[in-house]
């Protein structure tokens, strides 16, 4: 559709024309040696020139009003995982699937398969181990944000074994199901749950606790095994006694250190309809001892508490709060040199309470974390040996972080900055201070929507000891915001679990570096090593050959090389199979060879064996909570007609543009005619 308007009143539409025809009168009034025909011809010509081009100065402009016809999208989520492995004919349904499509797209539907990864697939192939049903349907929902998504057909047996429940979501779209797989509970003893420490402290017992279902079977006895390399070291038998679960508890004691694979292996019985349940591997890691992180502070603080949670997480750490007057602390881990890192919340407190302890334990080789709070007389730390000082100590400033990009020390997650901008503000000192000279700063002071040069958390050395000082309090109002508005506190707790695992860690002054970026990989995942190599000034430097060589599980030994260089410091090993592998790693520099070694795990999922009965009843319940139905597989045929014969209405996109007239190209050649007929017609009767 197209429409004129112009920048001027339409009423100078008249003048134009009256311009063009005073032109042309003024050229064709006179007797020419042509005829009156002829004449007529050329004043019209004229007239349209100068009309025309008159006219461009009223300033018209075309209004184009485009309409676009989306279609309406059928978004197809099959479920490619391997409990379907002799459940289904995948090729039937395959044809099944690409009839429907046809018939679909020929009733106006633009069709999409996805697979449970979210991927574009074109055949079914069963080699997902794992069936996250939510996920599946949210990046589908994501993917088509903002387009015509019709509906969404999910071919499953209903059965998830990771993520959230389908149900717990509500879907914008209708979800139609079809139901595949087996219904039918076979008779079967499946080992379905395994409770044990992934950690273990080398000379003790750990628990292992194994839960077996007992489906469709008589009362009878169950033998629940523990084997190590390939020896039983554990046995226990009970009773069924018609119960549908039977709990098995073990007690291990950790000998060596490393980590050590042990088989937990339910003894199959007769009449069993999938023994690929009755057995799983667990690792275990055996260390000599928890680091321990003291925290000290003159009053409890819910700060404390925050740090707490995350310390907790990492079972390698303890966490030790000491508050003078309140708490009972062994006396012996108030001494220096007796934990790892020791935390001051508060230091150089009004009331004095740990001033003592902060002389005490300055003194020793642990290193320290300052929390500056309102509690701190600022105008003393000085003289208790905190190497800051705040010219302005009666006002406060409410500031939030922001991630400083050239600090060095270890890098924080990819969104952190994006999520610290939520982050409530909290209170630090008024205006700049003087802090350590040599001091890398990880957190900035953001005042509004401005980042200062003042730093928020920074780090030091005095000596061989590390310190860091964060300069203010109530961060635990961070964990808590990003948890209501996240569900998770993945940044809070990554930010302050680096800090304290750096703060923790001595420093690696070898030459050589090399180890896997972390200890458990995936069977299906790639492993992935990074080496460094240092000059005497501790610089990274390249083009070192480094030769690896591989331990697996079975003692093969395999071995890799490749050239250490600037943006390729990691080395990729793919198709490991399940169990711990140990690792060494050679590399010369400066003529003397270095070496490193280590172990990691390669961990196989077999959750997707353990349930193989189908659950259609889910299935019924999406489709009936989100308005679409439920269909059997050998009935969905009928899916894809009443799709076809019920087409979603298209989705009709408008779009006005606006084009001066003076650039539209069929004006330009439509006066290129008018001028050139005139001329040519002048020039054949002889006038030029």
């Amino acid at each position: 559709m197209q429409r004129l308007i112009f920048d001027s009143h339409p009423a100078f539409i008249l003048v134009c024309l009256l311009a063009g025809w005073g032109y042309a009168h003024l050229l064709y009034k006179s007797h020419h040696t042509w005829g009156k025909r002829t004449n007529r011809i050329l004043f019209v010509l004229r007239f349209l020139v100068v009309a025309f081009l008159s006219f461009l100065l009223v300033g018209p402009v075309l209004k184009l009003i485009t309409n676009r016809h989306e279609k309406p999208v059928i978004a197809v989520v099959v479920d490619n995982s391997i409990s379907l492995i002799g459940k289904i004919d995948s090729i039937k349904i395959l044809n099944e699937l690409t009839s429907a499509k046809k018939q679909w797209q020929e009733a106006g539907y633009e069709v999409a398969w996805r697979n449970l990864a979210g991927k574009e697939v074109d055949r079914i192939a069963l080699t997902n181990n794992t069936s996250d049903l939510s996920s599946a349907l949210r990046s589908v929902v994501n993917e088509f944000e903002g387009k015509n998504l019709a509906r969404i057909v999910l071919l499953s047996d209903g059965v998830y074994n990771s993520g959230a429940s389908p149900l717990f979501t509500t879907w914008r779209v209708p979800v139609t199901t079809v139901g595949l797989g087996d219904t039918i509970e076979h008779a079967d003893l499946v080992l379905k749950n395994i409770a044990y420490n992934k950690i273990a402290y080398q000379g003790n017992q750990f628990p292992v606790r194994a839960e077996v279902a007992v489906q469709k079977m008589p009362e009878q006895d169950v033998t629940v095994s523990i084997f190590k390399e390939g020896v039983r070291i554990q046995q226990q038998k009970k009773n069924s006694a018609h119960q549908s679960l039977v709990d098995f508890n073990f007690l291990i004691e950790a000998k060596e250190k490393g980590i050590q694979r042990l088989e937990v292996v339910v003894e199959s019985t007769a009449g069993e309809f999938n023994l690929k349940n009755n057995r799983t591997s667990i690792y275990v890691e055996v260390v000599e001892g928890k680091k321990k992180i003291l925290a000290i502070a003159p009053a409890p603080h819910p700060d404390l508490k925050a740090l707490r949670s995350v310390v907790e997480k990492n079972p390698n750490y303890e966490f030790i709060v000491h508050i003078p007057g309140i708490s009972k602390t062994d006396p012996s881990l108030l001494q220096p040199n007796q934990t790892e890192l020791v935390i001051f919340h508060n230091p150089a407190d009004y009331g004095m309470k740990t001033n003592a302890l902060l002389a005490q334990l300055s003194k020793g080789r642990s290193s320290v974390l300052l929390i500056i709070g309102s509690n701190s007389n600022l105008r003393q730390l000085p003289a208790v040996g905190i190497p800051f000082s705040f010219p302005n100590v009666a006002q406060t400033d409410e500031v939030s972080p922001v991630a400083n990009p050239s600090f060095t020390g270890f890098e924080l997650a990819e969104n952190s900055n994006s999520i610290f901008s939520f982050y409530p503000p909290v209170p630090v000192p008024l205006g700049k201070f003087s802090f350590p000279p040599q001091a890398q700063v990880l957190l900035h002071q953001r005042i509004g929507s401005v980042a200062t040069d003042r730093p928020l958390l920074l780090f030091w050395n005095e000596g061989s000891k590390k310190m860091a000082a964060f300069v203010g309090e109530n961060f635990w109002r961070w964990r808590m915001e990003e948890f209501s508005r996240t569900e998770k506190a993945e940044v809070f707790d990554d930010l302050f679990s680096k800090t304290i695992q750096y703060l923790s860690t001595l420093d690696d002054k070898r030459k050589f570096k090399f180890f896997p970026v972390q200890s458990e990989f995936n069977e299906n995942a790639p492993v992935v090593f990074e080496g460094q190599v240092y000059n005497d000034l501790f610089e990274k430097i390249y083009g070192h050959k480094i030769d690896i060589t591989l331990r697996d599980p079975k003692g093969k030994i395999t071995s890799y090389n490749y050239i250490l260089g600037r943006g390729g410091e990691r080395y990729t090993l793919g198709g490991l199979s399940e169990g711990v592998y140990h690792y060494s790693a050679t590399a010369t520099i400066n003529g003397k060879k270095e070496s490193v070694s280590g172990q990691f795990l390669v961990v196989a999922q077999s959750i997707e064996l353990q349930n193989l009965v189908a659950d259609h009843s889910l299935l019924r319940k999406l489709a009936q909570s989100t308005g679409g139905k439920f269909y059997n597989q050998s009935v969905w045929n009928n899916l894809a007609s009443e799709f076809a014969n019920n087409k979603a209405a298209d989705v009709i996109h408008s779009e006005e543009t606006f084009q001066p007239l003076v650039h539209a190209k069929w004006f330009f050649f439509l006066l290129m005619v008018f001028i050139s007929s005139e001329w040519f017609l002048r020039k054949y009767l002889g006038s030029y």
